[in-house]
């Protein structure tokens, strides 16, 4: 949905969740090419840059099923995998694009590592 800035009402079914459900300090944060990953402990927190074509995103810890990381020669990620949420697939020359993944160079792999142990160990799975 395309929200026009003279609109000033949300429709009921673009609310986003409220900012209550974050817990505190953050974990983790990690910011990437195309957003910033804050990871805290009941829940997730994507926010996308301006550009992006995905919204920012919360996702509850017991909704997430797996999370990926991928370092790459020039483009790493990090994937999280989500119930119900059809993620896409990395291909041979490219990365996997859509709303629970997140891009970023070599810069940020120690961060996007952290992450992935932080989400692992909340969701009850060890690496």
């Amino acid at each position: 949905m395309v929200r026009l800035p003279w609109r000033q009402s949300t429709p009921d079914s673009a609310v986003e969740p409220a900012d209550s459900q974050i817990d505190g300090e953050p974990i983790v944060s990690c910011s990437f090419q195309d957003g910033t990953l804050e990871v805290y402990e009941s829940m997730v927190s994507i926010s996308r840059r301006s550009a992006s074509k995905f919204e920012d995103k919360q996702i509850a810890m017991s909704e997430i099923t797996d999370v990926t990381h991928t370092d790459r020669l020039v483009i790493s990620y990090l994937q999280i995998h989500q119930r119900e949420f059809e993620t896409d697939e990395a291909s041979l020359l490219s990365s996997p694009v859509d709303e629970n993944t997140l891009h970023g160079g070599r810069g940020v792999s120690d961060c996007a590592k952290r992450a992935t142990e932080a989400i692992r160990d909340r969701m009850g799975e060890k690496a």
